[in-house]
């Protein structure tokens, strides 16, 4: 749990609130029907507190439940000051300039990054948003008719404020991203774009060690991340959260965070680390990749 919770970012709140609320109605015994029942409120409105979904939670809502499910005092103490952070400070991503270019999916993406301790991915088809540079992103959303040349300009900004994960003064993220040969292969934008970001990707692995990059080359057939690409997020000690999964494609964004599934995507992103070369070999097919465009 978050001792410090005035100290807390509200993300971060959201997300111990949903899942400390959870723990409450199973430890009563509860199932999510009968709760809603008793509240006469919508199932989807349980969901949504219980996953960390609502920008701001209302304390009302919170001591209702807290009522319920029979919480001690420090407990209810504990879950009213997570809900007044949501009400009292924002994420720099729910506010007004950028929220017209953030899909809900990708919302509940941003809470996850910005309080997960270590993110894995697989990508088969572009450069990993916390490695883009502007002239990448600006290339891969160029083609798109539904945004405007101001959208756009607002989702480089979202890129390039999110990698400041990757460098922020306590416990950075620590961010393993394989990628497939593909991504290296393809142009996207100019050849000095795919230059000038191959050339990021190798000055980001050299310069900070909590970033590591390894390449599935074409050689390797059959793999585990053939079925599309996927994030495995964990999350620091103290949070008490558990790890869960991410996934999007063109219409939708989904979080799963079953054991089982957890458990699928852990194993699947191991057996890519497993039959990636490592780094050092990944940073030279980077660079010679880099000189073919």
């Amino acid at each position: 749990m978050v001792t410090d919770v005035e100290a807390a970012t509200p993300a971060l709140c959201r997300l111990q609130l949903g899942s400390e609320l959870r723990q409450l109605r199973l430890t009563a015994g509860l199932k999510g029907a009968q709760v809603v029942k008793r509240l006469i409120w919508s199932p989807s409105k349980l969901t949504r507190l219980e996953t960390g979904e609502n920008s701001a939670v209302d304390t009302a809502d919170v001591m209702a439940l807290c009522e319920i499910y029979g919480a001690d005092p420090e407990t209810r103490a504990r879950l009213q000051g997570y809900a007044a952070v949501t009400r009292t400070k924002k994420d720099w991503w729910l506010s007004p300039e950028y929220r017209p270019v953030i899909r809900p999916g990708f919302k509940a993406y941003l809470d996850l990054e910005a309080t997960a301790s270590s993110a894995q991915t697989y990508q088969s088809e572009f450069v990993p948003g916390l490695l883009q540079t502007e002239a990448y992103v600006h290339a891969l959303y160029q083609p798109n008719p539904g945004l405007s040349a101001e959208g756009i300009d607002r989702l480089v900004a979202i890129r390039t404020t999110r990698q400041e994960v990757l460098s922020r003064p306590k416990s950075p993220l620590k961010f393993t991203a394989i990628i497939n040969e593909s991504v290296l292969r393809r142009q996207v934008g100019e050849p000095s774009v795919m230059r000038d970001q191959l050339a990021h990707i190798v000055a980001v692995m050299e310069a900070r060690p909590n970033v590591r990059v390894q390449v599935v080359p074409f050689r390797a057939g059959v793999h585990a991340g053939m079925s599309g690409s996927f994030f495995v997020l964990q999350f620091p000690e103290r949070t008490a959260l558990k790890p869960m999964v991410y996934m999007e494609n063109l219409t939708d964004a989904v979080v799963k965070r079953s054991d089982s599934d957890v458990e699928r995507y852990t194993d699947a992103f191991s057996e890519l680390q497993a039959l990636a070369p490592g780094p050092q070999e990944s940073l030279s097919m980077i660079k010679e990749a880099s000189k073919e465009h």
